[in-house]
């Protein structure tokens, strides 16, 4: 039996992705964004994403170059915006330590911001030929399966077996069609549910499959409760214009421009004149909407209000047409929100319900 490297290799070269936006050349600088990209998130759903960012910011200096509003808002629905804000920083960084050229080490990759020991890995391997092993969630998959790991990989003695175990395996050369191997077998074959032993290049000594324990490897996280948060979200309009405040750069959408928020509880039309010194004549309840994170459940309660006219500046806000606000960084929900609102008029009846 050939060893395991050299089957993964064969198999990416007849059966791999090849196609991929990132993959017509190995451009360092495309290659890392897709890496970021595809962080905690599906091929399918980055490839638009991808083409877009790329048209916009076609390298290291056009990124480095742009404002942090710009990058935010082509990364607007994607998620996880610390990537973006992060991916920025970084191609700052390379601009003015590196003298805008890709650096071409793990090491030196895996100290930008935002950058892991498995993206670092998978960047240098890729655009640099360097041997290093790469352990993302698909090949936390595979290598659990393979040498029957058991354990939820997320446990610090789990993942450090897996690493162990992924740097035994790495081929001495054709490291890079390894490495894209390993990514496409956990893509396309070894799959979470329903995976396609019978055409995995590794199956005859795989572990899981052998012992039928496919289906119950890796070891799933342990369950538990997400926690549950209410938020008001307020629409607030005047004359046709929308109100967005900037949110601080850390913390949940940071950076991101966001529609007020109040308590549940809250009566609109006070906090609106307390907080912004703003007077609301209507009052409308939308219907709730939810959004899921990765530690908890946020539910949101949208609230339109149509303010009397007022020419009084807000230091972090700004006011735009709802068509408008669409192209700045807005999160999901709140894309959602402003996209209804955009299509939806008119939007009041005539007398106040207040």
């Amino acid at each position: 039996m050939k060893p395991f490297a050299d089957r993964v290799v064969a198999w990416q070269r007849q059966h791999g992705r090849h196609d991929l936006p990132w993959q017509r050349n190995r451009d360092p600088y495309r290659i890392w964004l897709s890496e970021i990209m595809l962080q905690q998130t599906q091929v399918a759903t980055v490839v638009g994403y991808f083409e877009r960012f790329v048209a916009r910011f076609p390298d290291l200096a056009a990124l480095a170059g742009a404002s942090e509003d710009d990058v935010l808002a082509l990364w607007s629905g994607l998620g996880y915006y610390s990537r973006a804000r992060n991916l920025h920083t970084a191609a700052c960084r390379i601009a003015e330590r590196y003298g805008g050229h890709f650096p071409d080490t793990a090491e030196a990759i895996g100290a930008l911001p935002g950058v892991g020991r498995s993206t670092a890995a998978a960047v240098a391997a890729l655009a640099f030929g360097r041997r290093c092993a790469i352990l993302d969630g698909n090949v936390k998959r595979v290598l659990a399966r393979h040498a029957g790991i058991n354990g939820w990989p997320g446990d610090r003695r789990i993942e450090d077996a897996l690493w162990r175990h992924a740097e035994s395996l790495l081929p001495e050369q054709a490291i890079a069609s390894y490495t894209q191997g390993m990514m496409d077998l956990g893509a396309l074959l070894c799959t979470r549910t329903r995976p396609d032993c019978m055409a995995c290049p590794v199956r005859r000594d795989c572990n899981a499959h052998a012992t039928g324990r496919t289906h119950t490897l890796p070891t799933p996280r342990p369950k538990k409760n997400l926690p549950e948060r209410h938020v008001r979200m307020l629409l607030l309009l005047d004359r046709g214009e929308l109100l967005l405040e900037k949110r601080p750069a850390k913390g949940i959408w940071g950076g991101l421009w966001s529609l007020p928020e109040a308590s549940e509880d809250t009566d609109c039309a006070d906090h609106v004149r307390e907080r912004y010194g703003l007077v609301a004549h209507s009052l409308r309840e939308l219907p709730p909407l939810s959004h899921g994170f990765t530690h908890f459940r946020l539910h949101i309660r949208p609230t339109l209000l149509a303010l009397a006219p007022c020419t009084k500046s807000l230091p972090g806000h700004v006011w735009l047409a709802p068509a408008d606000a669409l192209d700045a960084a807005l999160p999901a929900p709140v894309r959602k929100l402003v996209a209804e609102l955009a299509r939806e008029r008119p939007l009041f009846p005539r007398s106040p319900v207040l």
